[in-house]
């Protein structure tokens, strides 16, 4: 048994050294990009005033042959269409973990939920503030480079794809989870080989997902990925129908606070708002930009009136037995919780596509061998989507990997690295005032973090292979 965890978790090493590969060749196709003059800029399914169609993702590389688009599609979206798409960023999978955080931390650890969901908001001021002092800057990894030159588009970009390739990698096991929920006395059989339910369905879904990496066209799956506020708030209601109307009810006291959870609780907490690479798309695109501050506000109160509701509510539900995804407790007998669930089914099947097409593009763009531009789409986009499953075998711990990416992604991608560009762009640095405190404060805490974090995800890991 010793011998076997040893080579999970060497496998597990592996895999995500072949994440942090993949990011390194997305940066080297930004950088031929770059020497082209060629922009590579970040989207998100925006819904404009003039009904264009927009192949849009939570984070998604425009074709580095259409780089105008960021120019023609500017000042086009107003104020509500701005939210809107604000919501569908921040609103995501975390919202099925983050009982699982609160349940981990105790209920103390809703002051720590506040205290990221200000840092967070904060850090995206930051990002407003960056590109209103240099009107050149409209991509997240544009903000690196204007303040470190291209070591910080490096750094920016690498967190970037990493995040996306273990996001996406998280979507399989998600889906694998919960159709072994539904369907629990399933088992496969590949090539003599008895596989169990969990990770027939991540090999089932993978096959299924495939084909949309193919596509050339992802306009259709960008509609459908914009239904991230919808689905949200039907997972949010249909818990909560669950729990008052279906026999289960808000009995859980649960503890005040758990220590040795507060890792794992700040986290998921941080994963939820890990979308602040698309907000400088949202700002660009905005008819009034000085509005956008207004969208930020709107946005992040929803979200953490929404991401609140659902924690507490589902610790109340099940206490400390809540799953890492709440959909996993929910009685699979019930009209409601069927809802729940295969709404949580179908979201990250489209999503998927869309949320690794930048790592597929700029992987394409790398590739400089005089090649079929359909074979090598093909290969690509294969090569990923079977890496993703690999990790996911290896790795089908949703709730720790999700963990992990809070932990060392998100916290640096949205508050971090917007707080250290800001230093550093406008010069604050230099003044020892009391914005440079209160941001070196931020910093030091997202260190924290992603330290303590980081540490503990990997140990959950481990310990579970």
């Amino acid at each position: 048994e010793k011998c076997q965890t040893s080579s999970r978790t060497l496998l597990l090493f592996f895999y995500l050294f072949q994440a942090v590969a993949l990011s390194f060749i997305s940066v080297s196709s930004l950088k031929k990009a770059a020497m082209t003059h060629e922009e590579v800029s970040l989207t998100v399914p925006l819904l404009e005033d003039d009904h264009k169609d927009v192949l849009g993702s939570k984070i998604e590389d425009l074709d580095p042959n259409s780089a105008h688009h960021t120019d023609t599609s500017a000042s086009t979206v107003n104020v509500f269409r701005t939210c809107f798409n604000g919501l569908n960023a921040l609103s995501g999978v975390g919202i099925l973990s983050i009982p699982y955080a609160l349940a981990s931390g105790g209920w103390l650890s809703l002051v720590l939920l506040f205290a990221i969901a200000t840092a967070a908001f904060y850090s995206g001021l930051l990002i407003q503030r960056c590109m209103d002092a240099d009107p050149t800057i409209r991509t997240y990894p544009d903000m690196g480079d204007r303040a470190f030159g291209n070591k910080g588009r490096v750094i920016a970009s690498v967190v970037m794809y990493i995040e996306l390739y273990l996001v996406a990698t998280g979507f399989l096991i998600l889906e694998g989870d919960n159709l072994q929920n539904l369907l629990p006395d399933v088992e496969f059989e590949v090539a003599g080989v008895k596989v169990g339910g969990q990770k027939g369905f991540i090999i089932i879904v993978a096959l299924i997902i495939l084909p949309t990496v193919w596509l050339d066209n992802l306009s259709l799956l960008s509609y459908v990925s914009a239904s991230g506020v919808l689905a949200s708030a039907v997972i949010l209601g249909s818990v909560i129908w669950t729990g008052a109307f279906e026999g289960i009810g808000f009995q859980h006291k649960g503890t005040l606070i758990n220590w040795g959870g507060i890792p794992t609780a700040v986290s998921l907490y941080a994963f939820c708002y890990c979308s602040h690479p698309v907000f400088p798309t949202l700002y660009t695109s905005m008819k009034k930009r000085h509005q956008f501050s207004n969208v930020l506000v709107v946005c992040f109160v929803l979200c953490t009136i929404c991401y609140t509701s659902m924690a507490i509510f589902g610790y109340l539900m099940f206490g400390s037995d809540v799953q890492s995804q709440i959909t996993l407790n929910l009685p699979t007998d019930k009209l409601s919780a069927r809802v729940a669930i295969y709404t949580t089914l179908v979201n990250p099947i489209s999503k998927y596509a869309l949320m690794v097409t930048p790592i597929v593009n700029a992987t394409k763009a790398w590739i400089r061998y005089p090649c079929d531009k359909r074979v090598v789409n093909l290969f690509v986009g294969t090569t990923l989507v079977i890496s993703t499953l690999l990790v996911a075998l290896a790795v089908p711990f949703f709730g720790s990997l999700m963990s992990l990416v809070g932990a060392f992604l998100s916290i640096t991608a949205s508050v971090m690295l917007p707080c250290v560009f800001y230093l550093k762009i406008s010069g604050t640095y230099q003044r020892f005032n009391g914005e440079f405190f209160a941001v070196s404060l931020i910093i030091l805490m997202s260190v924290a973090v992603a330290i303590f974090g980081t540490y503990t995800s990997l140990l959950d890991m481990i310990g579970k292979l």
